[in-house]
């Protein structure tokens, strides 16, 4: 596996790299396609559900369709979570942008439209969250938010 530069956060200033994406729209109604994990992977899963906040980045939880406890979302447009992903082909590029937030180590990705999806780095399964364009103003507090469950739940070590 090849390493991707990490740096800390450093919110203030990545707050205004976010802030500098494109553009998307939201209809209000959000789905979400579930991963398919491994037994062992969905099982880490939903013990993060459990310990996931009801609010991230002062968003009330508001999961997508179809509801699954391998899926999470707050706000509309939504911050939207997605565990057991696929490892994202990203991480073999060793040219990558990782950021950490309180301890958990995340592979940075802008998307088209603005939006930027996050995906955690040597944990036990693949967690990412998507955040939306119209959110991105706040640099990583929803990650801040995130991360202590994230912790809590999905040991370290290297994904399957």
């Amino acid at each position: 596996m090849n390493l991707f530069r990490h740096r800390p956060v450093v919110l203030p200033s990545l707050a205004l790299l976010l802030a500098a994406g494109g553009c998307s729209s939201a209809d209000g109604a959000t789905s979400t396609a579930v991963p398919s994990p491994t037994a062992a992977v969905t099982e880490l899963c939903r013990n993060l559900d459990e310990a996931l906040p009801s609010a991230v980045d002062d968003l009330d939880r508001r999961d997508p369709s179809p509801a699954s406890a391998l899926t999470a979302g707050w706000g509309n447009p939504a911050i939207i979570l997605r565990c057991g992903v696929e490892r994202p082909a990203k991480m073999n590029d060793s040219e990558a942008e990782g950021v950490e937030v309180d301890g958990v180590g995340w592979l940075l990705e802008k998307r088209d439209g603005g939006a930027f999806r996050f995906t955690t780095t040597l944990r036990k399964a693949y967690v990412e969250v998507t955040i939306p364009e119209k959110r991105t103003g706040d640099g990583m507090a929803p990650l801040v938010d995130v991360a202590p469950a994230v912790k809590k739940a999905i040991p370290e070590g290297i994904a399957d």
